[in-house]
């Protein structure tokens, strides 16, 4: 069995080399489930980060709704980039 510090330390390198990949900047919304966040009318704002910049911020704010469609949309997105991927040859 493997002890606590070598899957901690995997753990790190995976999370490590995932965040070192690009990314599309996509919000992080907070999906904790609570009385209030049942509402889909209400509005969250969050801060976007552009891709390939450290200081241009921008404030979004959406319903929880349109949070929850942008998610779907984004994940779609990347999925369809994954199926449709070809090889460096064009093939």
């Amino acid at each position: 069995m493997l002890s606590g510090k070598v899957v901690l330390a995997g753990l790190a390198g995976v999370t490590l080399t995932i965040g070192a990949a690009p990314a599309l900047a996509v919000p992080q919304v907070n999906t904790t489930p609570t009385s209030a966040s049942k509402d889909p009318s209400r509005v969250i704002c969050e801060k976007v980060q552009e891709t390939g910049s450290r200081l241009n911020v921008t404030k979004v704010c959406m319903t929880a709704q349109q949070w929850e469609e942008q998610k779907r949309h984004d994940r779609e997105a990347v999925e369809d980039a994954q199926r449709t991927r070809t090889e460096p040859s064009g093939h």
